[in-house]
């Protein structure tokens, strides 16, 4: 696998302060605003301020899921939230901070110091994280949920 990867994505504006973005590489297409918090902004299309969050959170996501594997880690479910704060630093707006908030449901109590081990790696090696200048702060959550076996 090469050291360098390209990936393009085009936008088009289509009216008001609506867009499209698409690529070649995919198959599905995105419709993106201006927030709703912004002058003429637009309510329930993703913002730029939303991928910008979704694309944290997601690579938090994609990189569990591959140290998750290396380390033989088995866990029920994985879900994560993620809170962008955009605000005004030196007169310019700026996303400031990302907050990840990592559910991981695993079934033994035995493995919570492996799955919190897993869940900091995945954090620490997020190229996305490692990509912008906005403070992450991680808030794993770990539960523990217990097999119930029925009896015969």
């Amino acid at each position: 696998m090469s050291a360098e990867h390209l990936y393009e994505v085009d936008v088009n504006w289509v009216n008001d302060r609506v867009g499209m973005l698409s690529s070649t590489e995919l198959t599905d297409e995105v419709s993106v605003a201006t927030p709703p918090q912004f002058a003429k902004g637009v309510e329930n299309i993703w913002s730029p301020e939303h991928l910008f969050t979704a694309a944290v959170n997601s690579c938090l996501m994609t990189t569990f899921l591959a140290i998750a594997e290396n380390s033989r880690l088995e866990f029920e479910s994985f879900n994560s939230r993620a809170l962008g704060k955009l605000e005004i630093v030196d007169g310019k707006y700026i996303m400031s901070e990302v907050t990840l908030i990592p559910e991981l449901t695993i079934t033994s109590e035995e493995q919570r110091e492996k799955a919190l081990r897993v869940l900091q790696k995945s954090e620490a090696a997020c190229l996305i994280s490692n990509s912008i200048k906005s403070k992450i702060i991680f808030k794993p959550e770990i539960v523990v949920r217990s097999v119930i076996v029925a009896a015969v």
